[in-house]
């Protein structure tokens, strides 16, 4: 029995950490750090260890610098290193083959009573394990258990390493079949791109071992990220993706049904869903491999947001079911697996951010494995240019995870290799690397030619035997199988293959999507606005008096007096509710609802313009409340106050991952200030915007953006909304008799309840869409900026234009418009006696445009002459170039439509003060001259 197994968990504070948010038992969604212990060394080893120091040092180094001599290269490009040689001379340490020493508590044997060694039995063991096909990095490590944990594991399992017969027999499948597939696709689809796996087939071996070890382990559910390579081969053999279904798509047809909208994707962007099966599992084990887009890296965060969600769920439902069932604990039954290229893991940053949430208490998913295909090439990129570390891998290090090597040329070390990587994560519930050191035969796709630019490396290649069949060569000399066995595997599957593309002539997609937790949800075929998201006028009492109970704790004086006290007298009197009451109102009746609420984003439990206070935070001792999560002792709906790192892509992509999960959660990620949505645009672009119309995945993400002209300056004004305008495919001709079914939401309320509304709509629906709200900032207190309960009660809903006008009849000017400016107009429509002659027309929705509203609203005007759409944003910007050819379609025959708004402008706002406020009053005056 190796001491690991014996090892304690402890709940601690990593070493530096501040008791901030400690309380899991109230915080919702915290899971604080968790470090296991190994007992310190005996008083005999470490007498030992102090005998032998010199002994000591040496297997130190060793075990620090035995990757680099290691053969981890099949094309042995990489020679050892030679400063790693020298290091490792056992004449530097004073020692010399014929001494013998007592290796207790220096190296790990793994019997009993064989201690005493002589140095070169010590040399070859510490070779066979530390500088073989497999490479170790351990020791960077800061834990000192983790370290001794994982060589006691490598001295010991490892170095003792052997294979079953019937594991080799599973390993050859597993190549075989993969080469035999990108044989048959080479010759069926010569010119088709499949970014075959030739080179590095031993990644089947990998993804196989960890399906096996986590039904093992009881791991209920393993979710994948992953890019192009072998993408295809794994979809198609390990994760039973029907090959017709495949061959149907490479034939240029839909991979939905022809009544389903979508524009669909590329082959390389497939996914899969299924449930598998292994012998020495103690459950099937679901498998979900996500949609990426070609983007790398992008998919990183995404996989790991949804398993964290998944995990959630899993963790309520236990709870649920049973009082005597232990606390099931993040990463006991979901494994968050990413897939990475060599030369995309060491360059886009997103592969940084992604890692940098993996211990964070709000976004951890209990350890990913990381394994990295590496082809020791990007595109035509050598490592020398994609990198400036020895290792692709070495970013990981950036949060102290270990690094397996593994030469691919060595398919049963691979599966070792896998099984010490599962047993970390599974262990410590941390990040762990393989990183897979193989080639690729082809070029980046198959109708490329690499030696254009690595001739002397594709020279190499193609002289090369493949590993399928260097291994099946081993496995005949050893006699675990014969040649006709292995003809046996391939032609029956190149049969099987052949028979699938007959069938493909025949196949009829099926919509593979709303399923399981989504079953409730529809396709939307029409865009729908106004729902009814009223509640009872006594839950929104009891949820505005719950929102600022302090259950004990000692609040900021501050707070105290400007926050709670003004709150719970305004919710008694029913008028006066402010900007965050109204959004907690709409959280909290979602919550008793039993929809769950999770907001991610920096600050955002406190709201970075101090407004929201979701969490109070006692004054004497850091502890945290929330007080939402406690509005009725039965409430089963929760809210999750994730305060995140300074990360905007990586955060906006674990969340839509979140969202993915249930769409009974109500996901929202709001931004510092609203541009900052900029370092998250890959995410916006291939997923948010784009996900239900090329896979068929809905989600109701939530981004909350401040956005205002207030003097801030080019970066702190504007959310861009010109940019999510443009990215909606929203109807643009009104003859047009189709339904508008846009595909995403962008607002720009105005008032409190209309927040309320849009926030509730996106879970009161029976569909999911995104929905991108440019939210407030000075409105967030602005006098006039109220509303009363009555506005968000029975029977009330969104409402997407909001006319304000005196006298209908009289108005001879209709300004539309948009968002804050509003409050400034009314005030000089006032100033200057214009109340009856010119009506304000805010648009409160502007995507999808709401066509039928302001036509019955035109129609309201029936005197009106003049017609302006004003905004403070310049004019190559804001919702004009959207609002304009829509808006004039509408207007009486010979209308046009005026501009009234900053010139066109490099940048949203000008950031000189007295040039700013001047032309803030021009745009304002201009909407009455």
């Amino acid at each position: 029995m190796l001491r690991f197994r014996n090892a304690t968990k402890t709940p601690k504070l990593p070493f530096g950490a501040r008791p901030y948010h400690y309380t899991r038992d109230q915080v919702y969604g915290f899971r604080e750090p968790v470090t296991r212990n190994l007992p310190d060394y005996t008083p005999e080893q470490l007498a030992n260890r102090a005998k032998a120091s010199n002994l000591l040092r040496f297997v130190t180094y060793y075990r620090s610098l035995g990757h680099r001599l290691a053969a981890l290269d099949p094309l042995n490009i990489t020679p050892a290193d030679p400063s790693a040689l020298y290091q490792l001379d056992p004449a530097r340490y004073g020692l010399s083959n014929d001494m013998e020493f007592d290796v207790n508590g220096i190296v790990n044997t793994g019997s009993e009573g064989q201690n005493v060694l002589p140095l070169s039995q010590i040399i070859q063991r510490l070779n066979r394990t530390y500088a073989g096909s497999v490479g170790f990095e351990f020791a960077h490590l800061p834990n000192v258990s983790e370290r001794r944990w994982c060589n006691e594991l490598v001295e010991t399992i490892y170095a003792d390493r052997a294979v079953s017969v019937d594991s080799q027999k599973r390993i050859l499948h597993l190549l075989s079949r993969s080469e035999a597939f990108d044989h048959f696709m080479a010759k069926r689809f010569p010119q088709v791109k499949r970014y075959g796996l030739e080179g590095a087939e031993s990644m089947m071996v990998v993804m196989d071992e960890l399906f096996k070890l986590s039904g093992e382990a009881n791991v209920k559910d393993v979710v994948i990220g992953m890019p192009h390579r072998g993408r295809l081969n794994l979809l198609t053999d390990l994760l039973q993706y029907s090959p017709k279904a495949l061959f149907n798509k490479i034939k240029g047809n839909s991979e939905f049904p022809e009544d389903v909208p979508g524009a669909g994707d590329v082959l390389s962007h497939i996914a899969q869903s299924v449930d598998l099966t292994y012998p020495t599992a103690r459950n099937p084990v679901h498998v979900s491999l996500l949609h990426n887009p070609s983007h790398l890296e992008a998919i990183n965060p995404v996989s790991a947001g949804k398993a964290r969600a998944k995990q959630f769920d899993l963790l309520k439902t236990i709870d649920k079911s049973a009082n005597s069932t232990p606390e099931c604990d993040i990463g006991d039954r979901v494994l968050c697996v990413q897939l990475h290229g060599d030369s995309a893991f060491a360059g886009q940053g997103v592969v940084m951010e992604t890692l940098a949430l993996s211990n964070l208490p709000h976004y951890t998913c209990g350890g990913s494995i990381h394994l990295i295909v590496n082809n020791q090439i990007g595109y035509t990129t050598q490592a020398q240019n994609a990198r400036s570390t020895i290792y692709s891998s070495d970013v990981g290090k950036i949060i102290d995870a270990p690094v397996i090597h593994v030469n691919a040329d060595f398919p049963e070390d691979v599966a070792v290799a896998t099984q010490i990587a599962f047993e970390y994560r599974n262990k410590f519930r941390k990040d762990v690397i393989i990183d897979l050191i193989a080639y690729r035969r082809m070029g980046h796709n198959e109708l490329d030619e690499p030696a254009f630019t690595q001739p002397v490396m594709y020279s190499n290649i193609r002289g090369r035997r493949s590993v399928p069949k260097l291994y099946e060569e081993k496995l005949v000399k050893e006699g675990v199988v014969t040649q006709q066995e292995i003809d046996e595997v391939r032609n029956s599957y190149t049969t099987y293959l052949d028979s699938q593309l007959e069938a493909s002539y025949e196949y009829q997609p099926e919509a593979e999507t709303l399923k399981g937790k989504w079953s409730g949800m529809r396709i939307a075929h029409e865009t729908v606005s106004s729902v009814d998201t009223g509640v009872a006028l006594e839950t929104l009492k009891e949820v505005g008096v719950a929102s600022v109970a302090t259950h004990g704790i000692t609040p900021h004086s501050r707070l105290a007096k400007f926050h709670i006290t003004p709150r719970l007298n305004k919710i008694e009197a029913g008028t006066g509710l402010d900007w965050a009451t109204c959004e907690a109102l709409a959280f909290g009746s979602l919550l008793l609802q039993d929809y769950n609420v999770r907001i991610s984003g920096q600050d955002v439990g406190r709201g970075t313009f101090s407004q929201r206070h979701a969490m109070l935070v006692d004054q004497k001792d850091e502890h945290v409340i929330i007080p939402l999560n406690h509005i009725q002792e039965s409430q089963t709906g929760k809210m999750e106050i994730a305060n995140s790192n300074l990360s905007e892509f990586a955060v906006l992509g674990f969340e839509v991952g979140v969202s993915w999960e249930n769409p009974n959660r109500l996901v929202i990620w709001e931004a510092q200030f609203g541009d900052f949505f900029n370092g998250a645009q890959i995410i916006i672009d291939t997923f948010l915007t784009s996900s239900e119309s090329k896979w068929l995945r809905q989600t109701g993400l939530v981004m909350l953006l401040p956005h205002g002209y207030d003097g801030a300056g080019p970066e702190h004004s504007s959310c861009r909304i010109e940019r999510f305008l443009q990215l909606t495919d929203a109807k643009f001709d009104y003859s047009d008799p189709t339904p508008d079914n846009c595909n995403m939401h962008v607002a720009y309320p105005t008032t409190p309840a209309q927040m309320f509304h849009l926030l509730r709509r996106q879970m009161i629906r029976d569909y999911r869409r995104p929905l991108i709200i440019a939210g407030p900032k000075t409105l967030l207190r602005h006098p006039s900026v109220v509303s009363n309960l009555s506005e968000m009660g029975p029977g009330t809903s969104f409402q997407p234009v909001l006319a304000d006008a005196s006298s209908p009849k009289d108005t001879k000017r209709v300004v539309f418009l948009s968002g804050k400016l509003y409050y400034d107009l009314v005030k000089e429509r006032e100033t200057k006696g214009l109340n009856n002659s010119i009506a304000l027309v805010r648009l409160e929705e502007i995507a999808p445009f709401p066509w039928t509203e302001i036509k019955q609203t035109l129609d309201g005007f029936p005197n009106a002459t003049e017609f302006l759409w004003v905004q403070e944003e310049p004019q190559n910007q804001g919702s004009y170039t959207f609002v304009a050819p829509r808006l004039e379609q509408l207007l009486p025959k010979g209308s046009k439509l005026r501009y009234v708004g900053r010139k066109t402008l490099a940048v949203p706002a000008t950031g000189i003060g007295s040039r700013y406020k001047k032309e803030q009053a021009a745009v304002i005056s201009g909407a009455f001259n």
